[in-house]
Order: structure tokens, then C-alpha cells, then sequence
């Protein structure tokens, strides 16, 4: 199994080849308007006034497997709603790519994986994933209460090792310190991080 984790390494952890945009460090974070996966329009702008953690995600990357068997995307999940901290999972795989889900769908990879998102996000046609630049599965986003982004990369520091299950839970998570830090005030000292994991499989 650690083989073929190990191969899809290799294979996957490619950048997407789409032209994307880039939000930079202590600017306001792009608003954008999204339908979840229950059906309701999801507006950045309305949790102003409240951290947000955006998430790309995709169910097919063996990345993004690993962080849920493990539980450690769930645990910073946690993290992030024991401190009112909104949490988006964004899914920009484009109709017929891997990791693109129906609402239903999604919905059912929320519970079977116990997953603590606020609400799960459908952006099919990847105009959102662009705009912010997101580049892999996952790649992560910390905007503070004013709506400016202070963090953006990697979940944490695994990279490659995340195939591992002792590196993955013992790695330095860059979400939860960031939001740590901008819970007590302090500025986020690492603010941006190389994502790792497979490409955002956007429509061409």
C-alpha cells in the first residue's frame, strides 16, 4: 500500500498547467459567491467579521486520502470550529476529472469521512480556484476577521513524508498556528508555504 501511495507521489504531485490568478499576502481575500452542497448560496462577504479557512479539496488524490484517513485534515477541521473559525471545503474538479461530485455526493464524503466543514462548496467551473490561484489538493487558505489573507500553501510541512502516517501526525500544521497566531494577536509567521499534493483538475 505504501508503494502505491509512493507512486501516486510521483505521478501526481504536478501543478495544474491552467492559467490561475494569486492573492497576495495582506490583501483582502477575492469575495466570491458559491452554492454548497445543500443547495444554499454561500457568500464570502457574509462571515466578515470571522476567520475563514478555505480548503480545495479532491477525494480522488491520494493526498488528500491520507489526510483524511489519518484523520489530520479532520483535526484541524476541529481546531478551526472549536474557535468559530469558518471552515469552506471547495471542490474545483471540472465535470467528468477526478474528484468532481454531485451535492449528494459530497454531502456523503462529509459523513463518511466525519468531516467538520461549514459548508462544502461546488465551484465546477474552477472561476473561484482560479481567481485564488489554487494550484493542488489540498491547498489551504487562513483570511483573518477583516477579510485580509494571511496564510496561504500547504497544510503542513509533510510534503512526500505525508505518506507516512508517523511524519503525517507529527508534522507542523501552518493552519493551526496560523489561526493560533492570529487568535492571540500575533502576526502569522509563516504566511506562505508550497502546496503539495495533486494538481486542481480545472475544466480547460
Amino acid at each position: 500500500m505504501i508503494r502505491k501511495y509512493y507512486l501516486h507521489f510521483f505521478l501526481l504531485i504536478l501543478f495544474s498547467q491552467v492559467a490561475v490568478g494569486y492573492v497576495e499576502k495582506g490583501k483582502l481575500a477575492p469575495g466570491f459567491d458559491l452554492v454548497d452542497s445543500q443547495g444554499n448560496v454561500v457568500s464570502l462577504e457574509a462571515y466578515r467579521g470571522q476567520m475563514v479557512v478555505l480548503e480545495w479539496t479532491n477525494h480522488g488524490c491520494p493526498f488528500v486520502v491520507r489526510h483524511y484517513e489519518t484523520g489530520n485534515m479532520q483535526s484541524t477541521q476541529k481546531f478551526a470550529k472549536n474557535n468559530n473559525v469558518v471552515w469552506f471545503t471547495i471542490i474545483s474538479s471540472a465535470p467528468g476529472t477526478q474528484g468532481f461530485v454531485t451535492s449528494k455526493q459530497a454531502n456523503e464524503l462529509s459523513l463518511k469521512r466525519e468531516a467538520f466543514p461549514s459548508h462544502v462548496l461546488i465551484d465546477k467551473d474552477g472561476k473561484v480556484g482560479k481567481l485564488y490561484g489554487a494550484k493542488t489538493t489540498p491547498h489551504m487558505y487562513v483570511i483573518d476577521s477583516k477579510g485580509v489573507l494571511q496564510y496561504q500553501g500547504a497544510i503542513d510541512d509533510a510534503g512526500g513524508r505525508g505518506f507516512m502516517k508517523k511524519d503525517l501526525l507529527n508534522a507542523k500544521n501552518y493552519v493551526k498556528r496560523a489561526l493560533d497566531e492570529l487568535m492571540s494577536g500575533k502576526n502569522v509567521s509563516i504566511s506562505e508555504t508550497r502546496p503539495y499534493g495533486c494538481s486542481v483538475k480545472y475544466s480547460t
